[in-house]
């Protein structure tokens, strides 16, 4: 028979993993795997949506369509546009509610953990017409390639316990640091999986020059070199590992110190925009910058010419730097 001690009064007592397979609405148990399904906030065609456990082992999403991500408490919230006090009364709630009508508890399992696929191997190969082609769209040459040590790729391996892949394309492409150590794959043909991360890394920060006294952080190492191909003067430019991963506050403030003025400018739509605004809310001194042309600055480029996308970009940096500064 049931009995009502069963029911819970505190969210300490409702398994995480239960939150998200209600909300979810997944069809089968969460048990300490990595999963990708369509965001819950946006139509999709291609799954953007992360369902992960982290270093201590517990369940958390992060939608890349979006920008959301959080725990269960933290989904729910989103979801249903409550306050945090409000979502965890509407777990409990429907929490009671579940184990009234199956007449007993949730079954928690321990979390195992699974293994992931990590990076083995990779082969350069020589560049190609093709590679010309697709990164003189955005205005960036051999040069800019150079500089920011992105080489192509004739394949990768991935390993995970005795599996094994091998991944080869026309379009892949090595990001290395200046010593060699490959820290990201692009392949941007790939429209489930662009980018591989191999190791956190902030991008374009071997490049920066200590006599620039501004810095602008924008959301990929292509607008990076997109940006540094207008000429502009002043700048240092960097991006982090992705536009929805937070830099750390120690970098941040250091740069705080470091530079006269710190502007953000990500991409041109809903994820990039609360992107920026989560940093403003931390950094009152971030100052904030949008490109009214295309998704991103590198696209913008790509579909407006190079000259048109200068034109708009300077005055709007300009107005982010004091007056008293020498324009850009």
């Amino acid at each position: 028979m049931f009995r009502i001690r069963n029911l819970v009064h505190d969210i300490k007592d409702v398994p995480e993993t239960w939150i998200f397979e209600h909300y979810c609405k997944l069809s089968y148990k969460l048990e300490g795997q990595h999963i990708k399904i369509k965001s819950l906030f946006n139509q999709e065609r291609t799954p953007s949506m992360c369902i992960y456990t982290n270093k201590y082992n517990t369940y958390r999403y992060k939608d890349f369509s979006s920008g959301r991500s959080g725990n269960g408490i933290d989904l729910v919230k989103e979801l249903y546009g409550l306050t945090y006090h409000q979502a965890i009364q509407k777990i409990i709630h429907e929490y009671n509610d579940c184990i009234l009508k199956n007449g007993c508890g949730y079954e928690s399992k321990e979390l195992k953990q699974f293994s992931k696929f990590k990076m083995s191997s990779f082969t350069k190969r020589d560049w190609t017409t093709k590679d010309q082609y697709y990164w003189t769209q955005f205005n960036i040459g051999s040069r800019l390639l150079e500089e920011h040590n992105i080489y192509p790729l004739d394949s990768y391996v991935m390993i995970k316990d005795e599996d094994q892949i091998e991944i080869k394309g026309s379009y892949l492409y090595g990001y290395f640091k200046k010593d060699g150590t490959l820290y990201k794959i692009y392949q941007p043909k790939n429209q489930d999986k662009k980018f591989v991360k191999v190791k956190s890394y902030i991008q374009g920060t071997e490049q920066c020059k200590p006599e620039n006294k501004n810095l602008l952080i924008t959301s990929s190492l292509k607008d990076v070199m997109s940006i540094k191909s207008l000429k502009l003067s002043g700048l240092n430019i960097i991006a982090p590992d992705s536009e929805n991963t937070m830099i750390s506050s120690a970098d941040i403030e250091c740069w705080e110190n470091e530079y006269e003025n710190i502007i953000l400018l990500f991409d041109n739509d809903e994820a990039g925009i609360e992107a920026m605004t989560k940093y403003k809310e931390k950094y009152s001194f971030i100052k904030l910058a949008l490109l009214p042309l295309s998704k991103d600055v590198s696209d913008s480029i790509r579909d407006h010419g190079a000259k048109k996308v200068r034109e708009y970009l300077v005055p709007i940096l300009n107005r982010k730097i004091n007056e008293t500064q020498e324009n850009i």
